[in-house]
C-alpha cells in the first residue's frame, strides 16, 4: 500500500516539475523581472537599508522580525541536505539552476509580499496579519480559492515540509557508528531505527514546548536563532572554501559546463541538473509559492514596498549566500557527488575530509538548528491560515488539536523513506505555486504601481508613506485608506 502511494506521488512530482512548474516559475519570474526593471538587483541596496527600520509601535512586528520568520522557514535543512541531494542526483549544473531560480524568483517574492502588505488585515490588538488567501479574496473576490490555498499551505508546511525537515535531521545520524549499534525494532510489521524513533521523539517534544507558547514566542525564538545559525554556518563554509581555494576555479567551471550540457539534460530530464536545481531551489527559497507573504503581512511598515524588498532579500540570503556556501564547501573538497551520497552524508563526507571526525558533528549540529527554526517558522504560517479558514481567530481547543497533530507529523516524518518524504513535500509545494503564481500575475499591476509610488517618493527625498488612493486602488484596505 505504502509502495503504491510512494510510486503515485513520485509520478505526480515528476510530471509537475517537468511540464508545469518549470514553465510557470521561469515565466512569472522573468515577467516581473522585466516589468519591475530588475527590481531584485536594482533595489537590493535599498532592501538592506529598509530591513533595519524600527516599527512605530514597539509592540509591533518589525520588518526585521518578519524577515527572520520567513527566513526561518526558507533557511532550513534544504540549504544543507536539499543542496547536497540536488548535486548528488543532478550533478554540478544543479547549482547554476538554483542560482537562476533565486535571482529570477526574487522578483516574484517582491510582488507577493508587497501584495500581502497592501491587503493585510488589522487584528484586535492593533497588529496585522494576511497572506495569499487574504489578497485572493480581497482582489479576486473568491473566498473559496482563498480557503483552498490555505488548506494546501497547512498541508505543505505542517505536513510535507516539517516531515522532510525531521527526516533530514535524523538522516544525518546514519553516518555515525552508534546509528547501526543502536539497532532497530519492528512495529506494525515494519523495521524502524531506534535512533530515528528516539531522536524524532525528542525533536517533537522540543517543538511542542515552543509552539504551545504561541506565535509571539515563535517570532522571538527565530529572531535570535536564525542570524546566529546562518553566520556560523557561512563562516565554517568560508573556512573550508579557503582551505581548498585552488579547487574553486575547476568547481565553477564544472557548474557552468554541466548546466548547459543539453544532451545530458534532454536525454534524461527527470534526473537532470535542471529538474533537481529547480526542485531544490524552489524548496529552499520558496519564491513565488505564497509562504513568505504570511510573515510579510505581520510587519509594521510605512509602505508595502518596504516589506516586499525585505522579503526579496530573504531569497538572496537563502540561496545566493547559504545554498552557495553549502555547494562550494562540498564540491571544493574534491568529494565526487553520487547517488550513494545524496542527502546529509555528502556534506558530512566533505567536512570529514577537511576537519576529520569533527566535521560530520558540525553538520549534525547545524541541521539541528536549521531544522528547529524551520519547524517553528512553518507552524507560524499555518496558524494564520487556520484563522482564515475559520473566519476568526481559532480558539484554544482548535489550536491545541492542530499543534498536537503537527508535533506528531514531526515524529512520523523521520520514519519515512527518502524518496517518499521529499516527493510529498515537492508535490504539496507545487500545488501552492500553481495557485499563487497566476494570482500574483493578475494582481501584479497593483504591486508595480506601489513600486513606482515608492521609488518616486524616495527620489524626492521622502521616507515613503503609502495611501491606497495614490495608486488608484479601488478595494478597501484595513490600513492604507
Amino acid at each position: 500500500m505504502l509502495d503504491a502511494f510512494a510510486s503515485l506521488v513520485g509520478m505526480i512530482s515528476g510530471w509537475m516539475y517537468s511540464y508545469i512548474l518549470i514553465i510557470m516559475l521561469l515565466a512569472v519570474g522573468l515577467y516581473f523581472t522585466f516589468r519591475g526593471k530588475l527590481v531584485q538587483l536594482r533595489l537590493l541596496p535599498e532592501s538592506i537599508r529598509v530591513v533595519s527600520e524600527k516599527p512605530k509601535d514597539s509592540n509591533s512586528v518589525s520588518a526585521f522580525q518578519a524577515l527572520m520568520v520567513s527566513t526561518a522557514s526558507r533557511v532550513g535543512t534544504g540549504n544543507i541536505v536539499g543542496v547536497a541531494t540536488a548535486i548528488a542526483s543532478g550533478g554540478y549544473g544543479a547549482v547554476f539552476w538554483m542560482w537562476l531560480i533565486a535571482i529570477i524568483g526574487g522578483a516574484s517574492a517582491f510582488v507577493e509580499s508587497t501584495l500581502a502588505q497592501i491587503y493585510k488585515k488589522r487584528d484586535p490588538e492593533g497588529g496585522s496579519y494576511g497572506g495569499p488567501s487574504y489578497y485572493i479574496e480581497a482582489a479576486l473576490h473568491s473566498r473559496t480559492l482563498g480557503v483552498i490555498f490555505a488548506v494546501i499551505l497547512i498541508a505543505t508546511y505542517a505536513g510535507g515540509f516539517n516531515m522532510v525537515c525531521s527526516f533530514n535531521l535524523m538522516d544525518s545520524f546514519t553516518s555515525y557508528s552508534f546509528y547501526e549499534a543502536a539497532g532497530s525494532i519492528v512495529l506494525f510489521g515494519k523495521e524502524f531505527s531506534v535512533v530515528a524513533l528516539v531522536g524524532a521523539a525528542i525533536l517533537a517534544v522540543l517543538v511542542g514546548i515552543c509552539v504551545f507558547g504561541g506565535g509571539k514566542r515563535i517570532v522571538k525564538v527565530t529572531g535570535v536563532m536564525v542570524p546566529v545559525m546562518g553566520v556560523i554556518y557561512i563562516l565554517v563554509a568560508l573556512v573550508v572554501v579557503i582551505l581548498n581555494i585552488t579547487n574553486i576555479p575547476a568547481v565553477l567551471g564544472h557548474i557552468f559546463v554541466s548546466a548547459f550540457d543539453f544532451q545530458a539534460i534532454f536525454g534524461g530530464f527527470m534526473g537532470s541538473c535542471v529538474m533537481h536545481g529547480i526542485k531544490r531551489g524552489l524548496y529552499s527559497n520558496e519564491a513565488g509559492i505564497g509562504s513568505a507573504p504570511n510573515a510579510a503581512a505581520a510587519a509594521d511598515v510605512s509602505h508595502p514596498v518596504k516589506q516586499g524588498l525585505v522579503q526579496m532579500l530573504s531569497v538572496f540570503i537563502d540561496t545566493i549566500l547559504i545554498c552557495t556556501a553549502t555547494a562550494l564547501m562540498a564540491l571544493s573538497t574534491g568529494i565526487v557527488p553520487s547517488e550513494e551520497l545524496k542527502g546529509a552524508p555528502f556534506v558530512q563526507a566533505a567536512l570529514a575530509d577537511t576537519f576529520g571526525s569533527v566535521g560530520p558533528y558540525f553538520i549534525t549540529f547545524a541541521l539541528l538548528l536549521f531544522a528547529f527554526t524551520t519547524l517553528l517558522g512553518n507552524l507560524y504560517y499555518c496558524e494564520g491560515c487556520m484563522n482564515y479558514i475559520a473566519g476568526r481567530k481559532v480558539g484554544k481547543t482548535g489550536k491545541t488539536i492542530f499543534n498536537i497533530v503537527a508535533v506528531l507529523l514531526v515524529f512520523v516524518g523521520a520514519q519515512l523513506e527518502f524518496g517518499l518524504v521529499w516527493d510529498i513535500a515537492d508535490v504539496l509545494m507545487g500545488f501552492m505555486a500553481i495557485i499563487n503564481l497566476p494570482v500574483i500575475v493578475i494582481l501584479g499591476g497593483t504591486a508595480m504601481k506601489a513600486l513606482k509610488d515608492y521609488t518616486d517618493q524616495r527620489a524626492a527625498g521622502k521616507d515613503p508613506a503609502f495611501k491606497a488612493a495614490s495608486i488608484g486602488l479601488k478595494e478597501k484596505t484595513d490600513f492604507w485608506n
